[in-house]
């Protein structure tokens, strides 16, 4: 079974991420598969706009192969680095993208499903979307341009977001900046195609309709303007909301490495995408160096006892030097964006 689909319908380039088992974890393939097709569609005059969906009835994306990263922790043969370098290179593809670039939001969209999806011109979320940037439950951050994407919005919202690692419904995604429209799950066949023919804007203005306030227009989630974790904690168990409370608590059980590490990335981003991934792709590799990025895979999907045995300590470092490591430089192996500037098939040789 081929793990990406890619096809033309009428005037519309059609991607449709097929691993359904796996909820549509990417490999290094699937993203090398979205950038051929995208690079070929970007010059096609025929085709006029593209979108992306899922196969199967669970959602869009769950994220990254995180169990071929955890082998790689282990065995270091390179392949993580090199799955990134693709991944971030086709999250800069889809936000520069010059045709509209719909993309179904629909079901579970966590991490990397957020960065084939969220960078996007025309993005849509149905009653079932469940999307979010949960990293830091497994000892790493919200990469894929997570961090620019989350600092572009309403600072507290988007820092509530990053640091809890919590899915949101179709209302907060939208209110995070994460998407556009809301449209009823059971039209996303008929909009995709009406888009084979007619434009997207058009198309997407009959279908979408409005959706109630989420949680994300509480007062309470101004403890996230506070400026540190322990002042949010306070500030969160003191408002008496329930909903507060289920947002400490996801606060607590986020890895505290990560929380260092994400606040520190967060105040840097936001204004460009390419300088905010060759930063996250410069702390990803490095991260891959620290023990709780193993521990958060190991204790998620390879023994799956979600009992994460933080480490507090890493040898002799304080707490800012453990953060400031992974900013350290990658001698001739920084994140360039080639393959866009020369075109993939130029590039591999095809």
């Amino acid at each position: 079974m081929t793990d990406i689909l890619t096809e033309r319908r009428g005037h519309l380039g059609l991607i449709t991420l097929n691993r359904p088992k796996a909820l549509n974890a990417l490999t290094t393939q699937m993203c090398r598969g979205m950038l051929y097709a995208l690079l070929e569609w970007r010059d096609d005059p025929a085709v006029r706009q593209v979108a992306i969906t899922g196969a199967g009835e669970r959602g869009l994306c769950a994220g990254g192969d995180i169990v071929a990263i955890y082998r790689d922790i282990l065995d270091r043969d390179g392949s993580t680095e090199e799955f990134w370098r693709i991944e971030y290179q086709l999250n800069v593809l889809i936000d520069e993208y010059p045709k509209p670039f719909v993309a179904l939001m629909d079901g579970i969209v966590l991490g990397g499903g957020i960065g084939v999806s969220a960078h996007g011109s025309h993005r849509i979320v149905t009653e079932t979307s469940r999307c979010g940037m949960p990293e830091v439950g497994i000892g790493f951050f919200p990469d894929v341009g997570g961090t620019h994407l989350l600092a572009k919005g309403a600072k507290s919202a988007g820092r509530l977001a990053a640091l809890t690692g919590m899915r949101f419904h179709a209302a907060d995604t939208i209110a995070l900046g994460l998407a556009d429209n809301y449209v009823a799950q059971a039209n996303l066949p008929q909009l995709l195609t009406e888009l084979e023919s007619l434009e997207a804007d058009q198309v997407i203005t009959r279908f979408a309709r409005t959706v109630e306030q989420g949680m994300l227009g509480a007062d309470w989630v101004q403890a996230f303007a506070e400026p540190s974790v322990p002042a949010i904690l306070a500030a969160l168990d003191s408002s008496g909301d329930a909903q507060a409370s289920l947002v400490s608590k996801a606060l607590r059980a986020a890895c505290p490495s990560s929380v260092r590490l994400v606040d520190e990335l967060l105040d840097s981003a936001g204004m460009d995408l390419r300088e905010d991934l060759r930063r996250e792709f410069r702390v990803a590799v490095n991260r891959l160096d620290d023990p709780d990025f193993a521990e958060g895979i190991r204790a998620a999907v390879i023994d799956k006892d979600r009992n994460p045995r933080w480490h507090e300590r890493v040898g002799n470092l304080t707490r800012e030097q453990r953060t400031a490591r992974h900013f350290a430089p990658l001698p001739g192996a920084e994140l360039n964006f080639a393959l866009l500037e020369q075109g993939l098939r130029e590039k591999s040789g095809r």
